[in-house]
């Protein structure tokens, strides 16, 4: 063998070794808390997403944004520069000028960009789905957040207050929506999804998208639905109704 051939093997042997490593810290740290709340490990049987029925979410109505605030301790944004992990966007349709109103959360991809650029493991995907990102081992180079095509991540500028336990959050860390995986795990729903019913709209549907016969499944089959930039291929868990 070459004794170039031989070095670069050896350093990508390394290097592979290292990435192991690197990726281990957010990936057991959530995996260990699963396991003590249910016992199991994240299954890649599943596979939790949310439909967003455009035409049930009412313009100006801010529950789900509120309820993800109010669940995770963040303040409400009144900068750009806030942290903000659901947004209420409006769309219009400049053929027949229909406006829509949506929420935009981070969309949970099976092949999520924010993975792929990350250089520390601190985003990464767990095997049911959920997208997540462990801020003991993220370092604030906000890669992730110019590798996301729905602006779905946000970077902590200031001194967090109000902390609540089980969303940990840190000045120089990334953030982003976490489907409330607190939740998920303990078998409930994220707090947008909730909100939303309570407030008599009932926008949000949430639940495995492999399961055949779940509600979210059910309605995907029976709906014309679309992904956000489909035309990226990052296989989106967040899916909408009516656009």
């Amino acid at each position: 063998m070459n004794p170039v051939d031989a070095g670069r093997r050896d350093f990508l042997g390394r290097s592979a070794a290292f990435a192991g490593v690197a990726l281990a810290p957010g990936v057991v740290l959530y995996e260990i808390a699963l396991a003590r709340e249910t016992g199991k490990a994240a299954s890649p049987a599943v596979r939790w997403g949310m439909l967003v029925d455009t035409t049930r979410c009412a313009s100006g109505c801010t529950a789900c944004v509120d309820a993800c605030h109010a669940e995770h301790g963040i303040p409400a944004a009144v900068r750009p520069t806030d942290a903000q992990w659901i947004r209420k966007v409006e769309l219009k349709d400049l053929r027949t000028g229909a406006i829509r109103s949506a929420p935009v959360m981070c969309q949970h991809c099976a092949e999520p960009p924010c993975v792929d650029v990350c250089p520390t493991g601190a985003s990464f995907k767990r095997a049911d789905g959920i997208v997540l990102v462990d801020r003991h081992t993220c370092i604030g180079c906000r890669y992730c957040m110019m590798a996301c095509p729905y602006k779905a991540r946000s970077f902590v500028h200031e001194p967090t207050t109000g902390q609540k336990t089980d969303t940990p959050r840190g000045k120089g860390c990334v953030e982003s929506c976490n489907l409330c995986v607190h939740r998920v795990d303990k078998g409930g729903a994220p707090a947008c999804v909730e909100a939303c019913a309570q407030a008599g709209h009932r926008a949000i549907v949430f639940g495995d998208l492999n399961d055949p016969a779940s509600e979210i499944a059910v309605r995907v089959r029976a709906a014309t639905t679309t992904q956000l930039r489909a035309d990226l291929r990052t296989d989106n868990g967040v899916l909408y109704q009516g656009l």
